[in-house]
């Protein structure tokens, strides 16, 4: 089904190169806002630079797909040494079709980290990508509360599938 994760993580941070490469993925395509960032902070934590930094030494490539305009995502990006795809649109193609070109990645090579089933984990099956849900960073809006609350039957069926 289209709207079940492959895995579900707590946190990107939990997700590990070995763990990622017994399931034969090579790139790593990372939603930003409320995966790898709060939508209110352009800072990260240490945890998650660290992170970053262990998947490029084990050889994950890594890519920044994200449905934002926003200047922030190509910021941290050229920080951190990471390529981004911006206005990617998900759950459409685009983006997702754009990364896995810019990778010569084929869709079994790939997944897609992000806290949203809507969005990213549709957005990746779509696609053929492995889609790895985690748990949003800070739902600090209503409509982000509303969102995941109509995301919870889905969690709920993909329960098996949770990482320690």
């Amino acid at each position: 089904m289209r709207l079940l994760p492959d895995l579900i993580a707590q946190r990107v941070t939990n997700l590990t190169p070995e763990l990622l490469q017994r399931r034969g993925v090579r790139l790593l395509m990372m939603d930003f806002d409320n995966t790898l960032l709060p939508y209110t902070t352009d800072c990260p934590t240490k945890e998650v630079t660290d992170w970053l930094e262990g998947m490029k030494a084990a050889g994950i490539q890594l890519c920044v797909v994200s449905n934002s305009r926003k200047e922030r995502v190509q910021v941290f990006c050229r920080k951190y040494g990471i390529e981004c795809v911006i206005r990617a649109r998900k759950p459409f193609s685009r983006g997702i079709r754009e990364c896995l070109t810019r990778f010569s990645a084929a869709p079994g090579e790939a997944a897609l980290v992000g806290d949203q089933i809507y969005t990213d984990v549709l957005g990746a099956k779509r696609q053929g990508v492995q889609a790895i849900l985690v748990g949003a960073i800070h739902n600090h809006t209503i409509w982000l509360k509303l969102r995941h609350g109509a995301e919870l039957p889905w969690i709920a069926l993909a329960r098996k599938r949770r990482i320690k």
